[in-house]
């Protein structure tokens, strides 16, 4: 047994198939990659990787860009943000999400207010200070990232919100067919 099993963590290679890997990787890259370059990610055959892309482009989750002589994949990221937005339609109610918008809200504001300024880019650019210590800007470096991240969060929110009521009505039709089709 290795030493990571007994410490009861597993390599990804343990717990996960190849494909599964394989679409791990590909659903989290911000920029298209190549099949060699997903392949060596993911841990998995070149032969197996590209039978997986070629699955996933015929189900849309993935589009294929040819960038001269070489074919790169890149998550189909309007599928991407839809699916996000129903899961959290799904996973929250509308107070759940409502709460979590006024408490990504408050800490941005406590951003603001600690550094005196409007946005993350602001305080990017205040890392560029002479005065500040290696701790003030490893500190800022870290409020920057959990910033973006919020920022992405809200906006994502904030989408599931103004779409709640539609997919609680597709999700209500559906249930009214399946009723009557059962019956």
């Amino acid at each position: 047994m290795s030493e990571s099993s007994r410490d009861g963590v597993q390599s990804w290679t343990e717990t996960m198939s190849a494909r599964e890997r394989i679409r791990s990787v590909t659903e989290t890259v911000r920029e298209p990659r190549s099949i060699n370059w997903i392949s060596n990610q993911a841990d998995a055959a070149w032969s197996t990787t590209n039978e997986e892309l070629q699955d996933l482009v015929e189900q849309g989750r993935l589009r294929r860009v040819e960038a001269g002589d070489t074919t790169l994949y890149q998550p189909d990221y309007t599928r991407l943000l839809f699916a996000e937005i129903r899961t959290l339609i799904e996973e929250n109610t509308r107070e759940e999400l409502r709460s979590e918008l006024a408490a990504i809200t408050e800490e941005i504001e406590a951003w603001q207010e600690t550094y005196d300024v409007e946005t993350w880019e602001d305080l990017e650019q205040s890392l560029a200070d002479s005065d500040l210590s290696s701790s003030d800007l490893r500190d800022r470096r870290d409020v920057i990232a959990f910033w973006r991240e919020n920022e992405e969060d809200r906006q994502l929110i904030k989408h599931a919100l103004e779409l709640y009521s539609d997919v609680e009505s597709a999700r209500e039709q559906m249930t009214d067919m399946a009723d009557r089709a059962t019956s």
